[in-house]
């Protein structure tokens, strides 16, 4: 399963990315997570671990595995026959910025549960990106 969105931000990448890579602060955002915990003390980075509590969902340990400064992450959460990443890019724009988040699930349960999941996951998907939106471009007063 892979479940992609992107949305279109009136801010430059260096105001979009604080936001982005400040996790602990998703759930003042986005609907689509309850809570976040980060589980070390380093900053946010390459090795960064969060715990994730989302409605309807197992609450899972995400590591991040790729990071570009100022440009992308990638993490993934992995749960018996179940192996999931998330990317959050983001590329400049003439009037700002584009923000690509990426959710590919796989693992021999992943497909018995995508008639399941999927629909949540794009839901999610699309809730986050225009929270980001609204946040980034002053809605939550930022």
């Amino acid at each position: 399963m892979r479940i992609e969105t992107s949305v279109e931000i009136s801010k430059s990448p260096a105001a979009v990315w604080p936001v982005m890579v400040d996790v602990e602060r998703w759930p003042e955002w986005t609907a689509s997570v309850t809570n976040l915990e980060r589980l070390d003390s380093d900053p946010f980075g390459l090795g960064s671990r969060v715990r994730i509590r989302q409605p309807k969902l197992k609450t899972m340990i995400w590591r991040v595995c790729e990071f570009q400064e100022g440009r992308a992450f990638t993490w993934e959460a992995r749960t018996p026959g179940v192996y999931v990443t998330g990317r959050h890019e983001i590329l400049p724009t003439d009037r700002g910025s584009v923000v690509t988040l990426t959710v590919n699930q796989s693992g021999w349960l992943a497909g018995l549960l995508a008639p399941f999941f999927t629909a949540l996951a794009e839901r999610y998907v699309q809730v986050e990106a225009q929270g980001l939106k609204r946040k980034c471009e002053g809605s939550y007063g930022l």
